[in-house]
């Protein structure tokens, strides 16, 4: 599991007592602006101090291309690198250094093979989400309208992709949020326990990015 994060963080709480409950490992990627927010402060402390990755996901939550035209850019190379470096510069202060988080999460999982080249060039490994299911819409909220996706329709279309692919969730990055819009009231992480629950009777570990990725 990989969560991401910019600007909220109140699902922090129950998603760090889920994942003690179930020994559970994960992954966080955090913006610059999430490190540098005192309000979780204390909450990414006990992350770094529980084991859990700890990566970058931007400075500024920058779009880096277009929606439509992905191969656009919508920034330069020089503002790319500022911005990630920037991102570095605040996970420091938690004594997180860019050798101990070579793993890159780009912001709004949106990227092109040129911010892969960029990336590459900064010595970092960029990682998206394995797509399948609907966890990344756990973010969504009614005002969306159609884009809105409930916690029960998340939850089912994992169990649903785990139950038709022939490698079921093997090596899958799973997508989530550690904060969402309080236009959500129909918080994903109060499903996280069940969804750990079931995928633990089938056999299934839950490991850090660094862990899957070097097996």
């Amino acid at each position: 599991m990989v969560f991401t994060g910019d600007e909220s963080a109140d699902g922090a709480e129950s998603i760090l007592q889920t994942l003690k409950k179930h020994q559970a490992k994960a992954s966080f990627f955090l913006t610059g602006r999430f490190y540098s927010n005192q309000d979780f402060k204390q909450s990414i402390q006990q992350l770094k101090r529980e084991g859990y990755y700890l990566g970058a996901h931007s400075d500024a939550h920058l779009l880096y291309c277009d929606w439509t035209k992905r191969d656009s850019l919508l920034v330069t190379k020089q503002q790319f690198s500022e911005d990630l470096q920037q991102n570095y510069n605040r996970m420091a202060k938690f004594g997180i250094r860019k050798k101990d988080a070579p793993y890159f999460l780009p912001p709004y999982e949106w990227y092109n093979h040129q911010i892969t080249n960029w990336t590459t060039e900064e010595g970092l490994q960029l990682v998206n989400f394995t797509p399948g299911t609907r966890s990344a819409a756990d973010y969504t909220y009614p005002e969306m309208g159609t884009r809105y996706v409930g916690s029960e329709t998340i939850l089912q279309s994992i169990f649903e992709y785990e139950h038709k692919d022939p490698n079921g969730l093997n090596g899958f990055l799973l997508l989530l949020h550690i904060g969402t819009d309080p236009r959500r009231e129909d918080k994903f992480y109060y499903k996280l326990d069940e969804l750990l629950t079931q995928l633990k009777v089938k056999g299934y570990r839950f490991v850090t990015v660094s862990e899957q990725l070097s097996e």
